[in-house]
């Protein structure tokens, strides 16, 4: 007798990862799901050529305790990085290794917790696991950045106290984002973080080592290698209008990579959220028109995260002319 021909069974397939993190810890995954991949493998050959540059590097001491004359020489140094680069590396800048390692670890410890488990604290007080370090972390690098931007308007030839009161900086908005970017079985499918610019006036960003951010430089993407014990330090939209154009916001992206685990910390200090941001009048006049109009920056960041990671677009409502 022939034997019973058993009814096939398909097998149930397995519900998509609900995270990235969920994702990178399977077992199983050695490819880049295409939903993921940015990147058609096929045309992985017309990717744009990485360049290797040097950023510049600010002494932060020299701009805090150095003698008139060093001061002076940072900050034309600081004012040439904003208008070239608008990168920089911040180097003896006094926030401790210890605050910046506990930094690093509490929030690798948030990022390893289940999404269930990081659910709880959902609509709660903010950053509740990490909440005193974070805290101590964050006057830390407000103070750094209200330095820096002296040095900045000063360099511009504005006066401290106009910009202080003309953007409500004693009421500063100020955002910390933490980054995880796990190893990844093809790096060259897919990206950590696409091209983009930083909505606030400076970023101050903490990284754990591992490089991966890239800059856009003169038309071409430039990987920046960090250096130890600094931090990295860009100029933002908001930067970019109150300068009239001088100090432009700057594109840049993340890249992943198969080996290492990359992290980083990023503080956005940024005028109060009901200030109207405009170029600074002694930085418009006949020869330097201005480029663009007054817009409440909390209304700004409403636009911003509209259009988010779309390149620099979110300047376009306020641009008066063409760049």
């Amino acid at each position: 007798m022939a034997p019973p021909i058993l009814p096939h069974t398909a097998p149930i397939p397995s519900p998509p990862p609900s995270s990235v993190k969920e994702l990178t810890n399977s077992t199983s995954l050695g490819s880049v799901p295409p939903q993921y991949a940015i990147r058609n493998p096929e045309t992985t050959m017309d990717i744009e050529p990485i360049i290797e540059e040097e950023i510049p590097t600010v002494d932060f001491s020299l701009l805090t305790e150095g003698t008139p004359e060093q001061r002076s020489q940072v900050v034309r140094h600081l004012g040439k990085a904003c208008e070239d680069w608008g990168f920089f590396m911040v180097v003896n800048h006094g926030i401790p290794e210890r605050l910046r390692e506990a930094m690093l670890i509490s929030m690798k410890e948030f990022f390893d917790q289940t999404e269930e488990e990081k659910g709880e604290y959902t609509g709660k007080h903010v950053m509740d696991p990490i909440r005193e370090i974070s805290k101590e972390y964050a006057a830390s690098t407000r103070a750094m950045g209200m330095e820096l931007l002296r040095g900045i308007w000063e360099s511009l030839g504005l006066e401290e106290n106009d910009m202080t009161k003309a953007l409500d900086l004693h009421s500063c908005y100020q955002v910390l984002v933490g980054n995880i970017y796990p190893p990844c079985p093809q790096p060259e499918l897919a990206i950590g973080l696409p091209a983009h610019s930083d909505h606030g006036l400076l970023t101050i960003l903490l990284q754990n080592g591992v490089n991966g951010l890239q800059v856009k430089r003169r038309g071409s993407w430039v990987r920046v290698e960090p250096l130890p014990n600094s931090f990295l330090v860009n100029t933002g939209d908001q930067m970019e209008v109150v300068s009239n154009g001088r100090y432009k916001s700057v594109l840049h992206r993340a890249e992943v990579n198969s080996q290492s685990t990359r992290m980083s910390i990023a503080t956005v200090v940024a005028p109060s959220l009901d200030t109207i941001v405009e170029p600074a009048s002694q930085l418009v006049g006949d020869e330097h028109p201005m480029m663009f109009r007054g817009m409440r920056y909390g209304e700004y960041l409403e636009c911003q995260q509209a259009t988010r990671l779309k390149a620099k677009s979110a300047l376009d409502p306020v641009r008066l002319h063409a760049e």
